[in-house]
């Protein structure tokens, strides 16, 4: 995949091979009973940006092209592609929780049924559970392939995913956004620390587990967190503005809920304006990054496309 290839090309063919890849590491009957293979199945293809593992594979791609090997062996794809896959079932695990109603109560996710609506909100939250325990089932297998480094680097990247899946990352965050439900008040620094722990930890984790996987430096691994955390504000910030000028056809979700619901969000606070500014000066961050680490691949791109999507 070349530089030339245009960035709407790349984004379909990751997802394609996202997509399958995903398909290859799910349980099925035998191995678990039909029901909750149907449940994960259900939540997991139900369409989505796939955001967070084609970031871990551009992460690995701009780390591959910094150390002058090929980009897109088959070998080195593979190397990776666990690492986010895992990242996309712990995020869809979340999805799954954070829609129940003992949490944000939502019907709708992705265009579709929530999870809990079709199947039940028991076998949701199991489905949600085997979610998260596969996400580091498929990262803790060894793979013939594997470099002599490779143990060192899953137990990093497990360790990293860990946290922010954690007390730390997105279930901290969800506390903190259940707190803040119905207040409708906030100031920036509480509003930003849910949205680091709730989203942000995660989009970090993605990119920072690519870097690892692919054999960064640590240097490169540090600008890549770096790069990832100003993505992750600004990625929150576009999904609060979003919500409030979206359709529910549009987003798949139910559009309007934070207001509904009385959440502090950026725009809220600021107005979709100054919010737009936020979002914009945080991908500028993000950039400025990449440009200081000196790192090329399809990372600019993507935090130009987080700020400009419309879904």
């Amino acid at each position: 995949m070349t530089s030339a290839t245009s960035f709407d090309q790349y984004l379909r063919t990751r997802r394609t091979q996202i997509d399958a890849a995903l398909d290859s590491v799910l349980p099925a009957p035998p191995t678990c009973p039909p029901l909750i293979a149907e449940a994960m199945r259900y939540t997991v293809f139900a369409g989505g940006k796939r955001i967070r593992p084609i970031l871990a594979l551009a992460a690995a791609e701009a780390v591959m092209e910094d150390q002058s090997t090929d980009l897109c062996s088959h070998a080195d794809l593979s190397r990776v592609m666990t690492g986010a896959c895992a990242v996309e079932l712990v995020h869809t695990y979340s999805l799954v929780h954070d829609d129940l109603p003992a949490m944000d109560d939502d019907s709708l996710r992705r265009g579709r049924p929530t999870a809990h609506v079709v199947f039940g909100e028991g076998i949701a939250i199991l489905a949600g559970d085997a979610l998260l325990t596969q996400a580091f089932i498929i990262l803790a297998q060894n793979k013939p392939t594997d470099p002599p480094d490779a143990e060192h680097r899953r137990v990093r990247t497990i360790a990293r995913v860990a946290e922010a899946a954690g007390a730390g990352g997105m279930v901290g965050g969800q506390v903190l956004d259940l707190a803040a439900t119905g207040t409708g008040t906030g100031d920036e620094g509480a509003l930003r620390d849910i949205h680091e722990r709730k989203t942000g930890a995660l989009i970090n984790a993605a990119a920072v587990s690519g870097a690892i996987l692919a054999g960064g430096s640590l240097a490169t691994v540090e600008a890549i967190d770096a790069y990832a955390t100003h993505l992750g504000l600004a990625f929150q910030i576009v999904d609060d503005i979003l919500d409030v000028v979206g359709t529910t056809d549009e987003l798949g979700k139910t559009a309007g809920k934070d207001a509904t619901d009385c959440k502090p969000t950026y725009p809220s606070i600021y107005g979709i304006d100054h919010s737009r500014l936020l979002a914009a000066e945080a991908v500028a961050a993000s950039r400025a990054e990449l440009a200081t680490a000196g790192l090329g691949g399809r990372l600019a791109e993507i935090a130009d496309w987080v700020v400009s999507r419309t879904r």
